[in-house]
């Protein structure tokens, strides 16, 4: 039988985006505009690829239904959200789209869209602090896996790199390091943060999903800079063309369209070989791997 992996990606935006609701609700923020600037970002659509990367991960251990997933999926969507609201600010990226709606500080200020990424970044590890009926040895690998993956040793490094990296040369292996970083960095505890919520992954395991989230995390980052000058703003969601408008060194502006083409291929295939090991529980992972490769936006 094959997988319906679209079915399976709305099955998991669905669940995801109620894990996110009732995470927001637990804030219990008492300033109308900050709480609605934090619902705006965090649930006004995308892809929810690291949700999904959250429960796929349990899944290939065996056991995606676990409370705890659910936590750590919204976790890891409301730290992705923040990143993105901070990223479009003017003193960074300077976007007035984001998911073909305008950014946080348009459709709110910059101001409210600062305090309104600094309480999702908080709020996502309140949550996971605060897993009902979880052990706390769990919690705190998530919150390890998250905070060490998002801070200084991960996302934000790799934003900065990238901020200092605009109309600057710098070779593949910078631009690599940059992405392994600022994204590939969050996707690895995506899955990772899914494995060990299940509760059921072992050291065998977290290798092998490692090196798989690090040839997904790579691959996102191609695609994403092929689509940038490949595909229309209004199938981006985003303005298209944005990173050569700022001068932002690109897979394809350091090796040309065919060779990011070939190199996103390659990527796919090493992400395959990483779980070859693990059985039909991994079939979502499977999937993933080529939808990454192969979307449109």
């Amino acid at each position: 039988m094959s997988f319906d992996f679209s079915a399976y990606v709305q099955q998991c935006r669905e669940r995801a985006d109620l894990a996110i609701s009732q995470a927001l609700s637990r804030a219990k923020c008492p300033q109308a505009t900050l709480l609605a600037a934090m619902q705006y970002s965090a649930t006004n659509g995308g892809k929810r690829v690291r949700p999904l990367l959250v429960m796929a991960g349990a899944e290939a251990c065996g056991n995606s239904q676990n409370p705890a997933v659910n936590s750590a999926a919204a976790a890891i969507e409301m730290m992705h959200a923040y990143s993105l609201i901070h990223d479009d600010l003017p003193a960074m990226d300077d976007d007035k789209l984001r998911r073909g709606l305008p950014t946080c500080h348009i459709a709110f200020d910059e101001a409210t869209a600062i305090l309104a990424g600094d309480a999702l970044q908080t709020q996502a590890f309140s949550e996971l602090s605060n897993i009902a009926n979880c052990p706390d040895r769990i919690k705190l690998r998530l919150v390890q896996e998250l905070a060490s993956a998002s801070g200084a040793a991960g996302m934000v490094a790799g934003q900065a790199i990238d901020l200092a990296s605009v109309n600057q040369r710098i070779s593949l292996a910078q631009l690599e390091q940059m992405h392994q970083l600022k994204t590939g960095r969050i996707i690895r505890a995506a899955i990772r943060m899914g494995a060990i919520a299940s509760g059921n992954s072992n050291a065998a395991q977290l290798q092998a999903l490692d090196k798989y989230s690090d040839a997904i995390g790579l691959a996102f980052q191609v695609q994403d800079d092929i689509l940038d000058v490949t595909a229309d703003t209004d199938t981006l969601g985003k303005q298209q063309g944005a990173d050569e408008q700022l001068n932002k060194p690109t897979y394809v502006s350091l090796l040309g369209l065919p060779a990011a083409q070939a190199k996103a291929e390659q990527l796919r295939q090493d992400a395959q070989q990483a779980i070859a090991g693990f059985g039909p529980e991994a079939q979502a992972l499977r999937a993933l791997a080529d939808y990454i490769v192969e979307r449109s936006h």
